[in-house]
């Protein structure tokens, strides 16, 4: 197992923060990691249906294609998402209040292998900084 953390300051509250962490809006600002597009495949009759244990989408990179279940949900404080499918990996976001705005903590787990997890080690750590500074930048607008 894997293990990469990275966590950045954003001037915006937990609650906004939280709003971007739902599956479909991933693409939004991961788009540095390749995600084209996320499809709800569970039922969403409201906004925060997105968020509860058990919602999942299907998952469009450009390499492969997939499916991301949130496995653990406490509003505005912390979320777990967990691939399905040929690679597996689990991402939790974690929402720290701070007197400019947020601190967003990533923590990712990958089952890689030794030299997969090395490689994904070097180059997911610079990606995922990428996309959290999009992130940044889109809620401090």
């Amino acid at each position: 197992m894997t293990r990469m953390e990275k966590s950045i300051e954003i001037r915006a509250p937990p609650e906004k923060v939280w709003e971007m962490l739902a599956l479909d809006r991933l693409p939004e600002w991961q788009d540095g990691l390749e995600m084209m597009g996320a499809k709800y495949i569970s039922e969403v009759r409201a906004p925060e249906d997105k968020y509860r244990v058990g919602a999942s989408a299907h998952i469009t990179e450009k390499r492969w294609e997939y499916e991301l279940e949130v496995t653990e949900s406490l509003k505005d404080e912390k979320i777990t998402h967990r691939s399905k499918g040929k690679y597996t990996y689990t991402s939790t976001y974690i929402l720290k209040p701070i007197e400019v705005g947020t601190e967003l903590t990533w923590v990712g787990d990958m089952s890689l292998g030794v030299i997969g997890g090395f490689l994904m080690k070097l180059a997911g750590e610079k990606q995922v900084g990428r996309a959290l500074q999009k992130l940044k930048g889109i809620l401090e607008k």
